[in-house]
């Protein structure tokens, strides 16, 4: 749903020159220093990048599914690791609190979150808890006005950084299952927390992951989101299936810098006296391409509007990551491949990319995991 198209072709053409004029630029310097330069993530605040789907009361520019996506192709198209800084305070980071907070949680958190003033992370996966989220066991114990956490998640994004943490712990330890998982709000510096080494990872390079350990960490009862026991998984799952749509257009704006790139090399790299972008074989890897970003793309505005219209999406919002993530591998395979000797090359962008977009087909749920998901809405609706 696109509430007002020349506001947000004015943005998406803002955001389009910053990234190609600024970000563009910088990928180079972030992959060998691991690092944001300050000053780009201080433009980047400016922008309002930080709040893209914060509500407007709480600061943020609240945008619709669809604006979010077709910015999210925008802000794709440089290294994933400027869209992961701002990805968890516009998505996981931010949207239990979205959703499920409190009015007291939202005007305290929000604010901060959409300026960027503060960085939001989100606790999940653990040492022996990954796609099999409903186990985890991290756990939360209540004593008086406050929770006594124990427990350690791994591969948190943004956790170096982060200021809050939303957390997923188990609050009835005689329960199986998600019925017993609750969500809460854990600020740094929270006595009982701490962080493990910064993860070395096969890419984005800039984009940080790390433990987040809780040792009889107390956390204020007014910090379980919604102020209620047991609901923390489906606030989970309503927060991944956005994240999932979300992540979706991020392959796709991703495959489209790699194509561009490769088709640019190809109709100036010269072999046997002819650009090799003359040679059929070359084509077919071309237009392949193009052919699976378009219909990604197709894919993942088309759900994005049924979300607008308060359809359920967890079908398609699993399609749209599985396909787009599948399909921004294939792509990056085929753009070393056009590159050549040059491709298996860090000077060249391929390279990178190639390492940085594997990535996708593994968090927010891997393409396995978004398989069972399909099949199993698919034999429920048939079973009715």
């Amino acid at each position: 749903m696109i509430r007002d198209e020349e506001t947000l072709n004015l943005l998406l053409d803002s955001v389009r020159r910053f990234v190609r004029e600024v970000l563009v630029p910088h990928e180079q310097e972030v992959a060998e220093t691991d690092e944001i330069p300050p000053a780009v993530v201080a433009q980047m605040r400016e922008l309002g990048l930080f709040g893209l789907s914060i509500p407007e009361a709480y600061g943020g520019l609240q945008l619709t599914m669809e604006e979010e996506v077709r910015v999210a192709f925008e802000i794709a198209y440089t290294s994933p690791a400027f869209r992961s800084l701002i990805g968890t305070n516009n998505g996981i980071g931010s949207q239990g609190i979205v959703i499920d907070g409190t009015e007291e949680q939202k005007r305290h958190y929000l604010p901060k979150l959409a300026a960027g003033e503060i960085i939001g992370s989100f606790a999940l996966t653990e040492p022996g808890s990954g796609s099999d989220a409903a186990s985890l066991r991290t756990s939360a114990v209540r004593d008086g006005d406050h929770y006594i956490l124990n427990g350690t998640k791994r591969y948190i994004t943004n956790a170096p950084e982060a200021s809050i943490y939303t957390v997923m712990a188990r609050t009835d330890p005689g329960r199986k299952g998600a019925g017993a998982i609750s969500a809460f709000i854990v600020e740094r510096g929270t006595p009982g927390l701490t962080l493990g080494k910064v993860d070395k990872k096969m890419g984005q390079r800039g984009a940080h992951t790390c433990d987040v350990i809780f040792e009889n960490c107390r956390v204020p009862a007014a910090n379980l989101i919604g102020g209620k026991e047991g609901v923390g998984f489906k606030t989970a799952m309503k927060v991944l299936d956005k994240g999932r749509l979300h992540i979706a257009a991020v392959c796709v704006g991703a495959a489209e810098r790699m194509l561009e790139d490769a088709l640019r090399y190809a109709m100036e790299r010269e072999q046997f006296g002819h650009a090799i972008a003359d040679f059929q074989l070359i084509q077919a890897m071309l237009a392949d391409s193009k052919a699976e970003i378009y219909a990604a793309r197709c894919m993942v505005l088309d759900a994005a509007r049924k979300r607008d219209s308060k359809q359920d999406i967890s079908t398609e919002a699993s399609c749209c990551k599985l396909f787009a993530s599948e399909m921004c591998g294939r792509v990056a395979d085929r753009s070393v491949q056009i590159h050549g000797g040059a491709g298996y090359i860090s000077e060249y962008a391929a390279e990178r990319f190639y390492r940085d977009v594997r990535l996708f087909r593994i968090y927010e749920g891997t393409s396995q995991i978004q398989q069972i998901v399909i099949a199993r809405n698919m034999i429920k609706a048939a079973q009715g």
